[in-house]
């Protein structure tokens, strides 16, 4: 298997928090469909962003 630098993998904005996530191994198989970088921002979906401190 060849191995992947982190920097190479594709990245997304999450459409609740706007955070840049990764593509991780649980969503090779729907990697189209995934619009959230977490369970917490898949239920809010109302925009509030995550904070930094």
């Amino acid at each position: 298997m060849k191995q992947v630098r982190k920097q190479d993998l594709p990245t997304k904005i999450c459409e609740s928090c706007g955070l840049i996530f990764s593509w991780r191994k649980k969503w090779e198989k729907n990697w189209a469909n995934v619009k959230y970088c977490s369970k917490k921002c898949s239920s809010q979906k109302n925009g509030k962003k995550h904070s930094l401190v």
